[in-house]
């Protein structure tokens, strides 16, 4: 079953283009592409896609808030933040708000179509230059709070793992597991945290 996906890009050219890449692409259903994101908890809730490649500089209302209100419509709902921005705050409120993922526009096609698999796997798809930004945000090791004392210690192995912006693969291989070991483990984190996404655990767990 192809990975359903929304676009939201005010950027006439672009959004036409990755129109085009995406809709091209057999493991893809692109449902729709919009200028603005007015009107996305009605969209989300009529289409209900699995992946929302979002920018952040939209008119009136802002990629974050969107992705704030697409969550709230459909939490397994993973937003892929596909941006100009790289610099810390907006990193950390689009973390924050619920984005599973992290994308500079200059990111080239290719590296943008794996993201979009990687993320509907469960990865947590940055570039390099944001992947510091956020080791920057959140320390390599866990604060200690209530939180991360409900996790094991491989489970926040497994969490600072994904907190380097590595995919599910990545992790197994890191860790020498197997990906359905990894993916056990975030399930049992997302219970225990009661959280949808990567970046929510990470938001909640490495946040002093």
């Amino acid at each position: 079953m192809p990975i359903r996906i929304l676009l939201y890009e005010d950027n006439v050219a672009l959004r036409e283009s990755l129109q085009v890449l995406i809709g091209g692409l057999p493991q893809f259903d692109l449902l729709a592409a919009f200028g603005h994101c007015l009107n996305i908890e009605e969209e989300v809730s009529r289409l209900v896609p699995d992946v929302i490649l979002m920018d952040i500089d939209l008119p009136e209302r802002s990629g974050i808030e969107g992705t704030v209100l697409a969550k709230r419509i459909r939490p397994s709902v993973d937003v892929l933040m596909l941006t100009v921005f790289d610099d810390n705050e907006k990193v950390f409120q689009s973390v924050c708000a619920g984005a599973s993922g992290y994308l500079l526009k200059k990111t080239p096609p290719a590296k943008i179509i794996e993201a979009i698999e990687d993320v509907y796997e469960g990865g947590a798809p940055m570039t390099s230059s944001i992947a510091r930004k956020v080791l920057e945000l959140f320390p390599r090791q866990p604060a200690k709070n209530a939180e991360l004392d409900k996790l094991s210690p491989r489970e926040q192995e497994v969490l600072n793992s994904l907190a380097s912006g590595n995919s599910y693969k990545m992790v197994a291989d890191q860790l020498s597991i197997s990906i359905e070991t990894v993916r056990t483990h975030i399930k049992r984190i997302y219970e225990k945290l009661h959280v949808h996404s990567v970046a929510e655990a990470i938001a909640k767990a490495f946040l002093k």
